[in-house]
Formats: structure tokens, sequence, C-alpha cells
């Protein structure tokens, strides 16, 4: 699915770019700067997004956030009727996001919890107000939860031994979570973003030999780098 999504984002420079040469050779004449053309930097990625990356969640309703601006700047809609809903609308659109997190990925969520209720082991981080720094260099991981509120955690698992799949329980509200990941595991994605989000740096393949490290994010105000 990512690698569709990047073709994707191919297509959109390839379309843009034809459309852009042609009018300057005066073979066509497409206006791209019609009424609501702003609203394409919200649609667009929120489209693509459905399909590159793990959570489609806040993507979809991204999207419908966009073609509902587009269709208010075209004056199918009004913007004062919108602007009137737009507070109660964000709080329907968190509450849905919470009540159907676990339509996607099912797969994902299934190991997810069964890693969490056989965990016994592991280590607890929470950083409130300050930061966080620790490094698993040449120590078996067994799985984290961690929490950043106005705050910062960094884990280097780089040199850390992983025998078993493992899972991080991360939770970054208006603060932010650094995870240094090994090279030889798989990484696994499941996140909650409400206006926050996961970034993921690794590669996309899959080694079935590997163990794999879960993901569990929540994020609100917040975000998770994975590199």
């Amino acid at each position: 699915m990512k690698k569709f999504g990047n073709i994707l984002w191919g297509l959109v420079f390839i379309v843009v770019g034809l459309i852009i040469g042609c009018n300057a050779m005066g073979i066509t004449n497409i206006n791209i700067f019609f009424e609501g053309w702003w609203t394409l930097f919200i649609i667009v990625p929120s489209f693509i997004g459905i399909f590159k990356e793990d959570n489609k969640t806040w993507n979809i309703i991204w999207l419908v956030v966009g073609i509902v601006l587009l269709l208010c700047a075209r004056g199918i809609l009004s913007f004062a009727i919108i602007g009137k809903l737009i507070f109660p609308f964000i709080l329907v659109m968190i509450g849905l996001s919470f009540i159907f997190k676990d339509t996607f990925r099912t797969k994902v969520n299934e190991k997810i919890k069964k890693l969490n209720s056989e965990r016994v082991d592991g280590e607890d981080f929470c950083a409130t107000f300050g930061g966080i720094k620790t490094n698993f260099k040449e120590q078996e991981f067994k799985g984290a939860n961690i929490d950043a509120i106005f705050g910062g955690v960094e884990i280097d698992l780089s040199d850390a031994i992983i025998n078993h799949d493992q899972v991080i329980n991360a939770s970054a509200i208006f603060g932010g979570v650094d995870i240094k990941a090994p090279k030889n595991v798989n990484i696994k994605v499941k996140s909650t973003p409400i206006f926050g989000g996961v970034s993921n740096k690794l590669r996309d393949d899959f080694n079935e030999s590997l163990p794999t490290i879960y993901i569990n994010a929540f994020c609100l105000f917040g975000g998770v780098d994975i590199k």
C-alpha cells in the first residue's frame, strides 16, 4: 500500500507538471487556480494517505473536511453554517476515531492485545514537563509503556537484544516520543492520531524470520518518531 501511495504522489506531480507545461506552450488553457484550489492541499494528501499510511481513520476524516471546504469555496455549501458546526464536528470525529480505531489492521490489533496480555517484564517511562533518554545497549528488550505528556522520551534500541515479538505502547500528549529501532527487526504501527501523528522512517518490507516490534501509539497534539 505504501508503494502504491508513492506511485499516486508521482502521478500527481506528473499531471501538475504536464498541465503547467501545456498551458505555457498554449496547448491547453486549464486554470489550476480555480475557486477553492487551496483545498487540494488537504484533499490530495489525505486521499493518498489512505493508501500509504497504516492509520486510515484520520486520513478519511481530513478527506471529508477537504471536500466540504471545497464545496463551500464553490458556493455549494455555506461557510457560515460550516463555521458554526466545525467544533461539534471535530468532537464527533474524535469520538468516531475512538469507536472505529480498531476497524483497520485487525491482525495487528489482535497481536498487540496478545503481547500486552502476556507481558510480564518490560519498562515504563513517563516524562511530564521534562525529558527522558534511555539506551538498551546489549540489553534484552521486553517491551515498554511510554508516556510523554508535555515532555519527551527518547529510547535507543539500535543495539538492544530482541529475541521475540515485542510491543511498545506510546502516548504522546503535547509531547514527543523518539524510538531508534534496530535494523534486524520488523516494525508494525497502530496509531490513533488526534492533531498529531506517527512518522515511520524505516523500510516497508517484512521479513518473517525476524522479530517484530509493534508500536501502539496514541498521539494528541504530539508525535511518535520511529527511525
